[in-house]
């Protein structure tokens, strides 16, 4: 019995997908390999496969790509008159936010 790993990082995974895959092991044997050391949870059958046809294309980065995210406007100046506008009417509904703030219905 092998001694399981919890709690793995995404990274970590997708190395020993990557290092299994380079030895030709197949998707459904790496997937069996993964759960035995890692638990149940670990990465479904599917997302194996998506993994080895991505290195099979010629991926070798086994870390999440960066993503662009939407800059924020909320700020303290933008809580401040929020949490004004509510202490100023206890009934102010999401809808009156969004029409007393438009600056916030663009990000929802």
């Amino acid at each position: 019995m092998f001694k399981t790993i919890s709690d793995p990082a995404d990274c970590e995974v997708r190395s020993a997908i990557r290092f299994l895959n380079a030895k030709k092991v197949k998707p459904a044997e790496i997937h069996s390999q993964l759960v035995e050391i890692y638990g149940e949870n670990v990465m479904t059958d599917g997302m194996v496969r998506k993994w080895v046809r991505q290195f099979n294309d010629g991926r070798t980065n086994v870390h999440d790509e960066p993503r662009i995210a939407r800059p924020s406007v909320v700020n303290d100046g933008l809580v401040a008159k929020v949490n004004e506008k509510i202490r100023e009417n206890r009934r102010f509904t999401i809808r009156m936010l969004f029409d007393e703030f438009p600056q916030i219905s663009k990000t929802v």
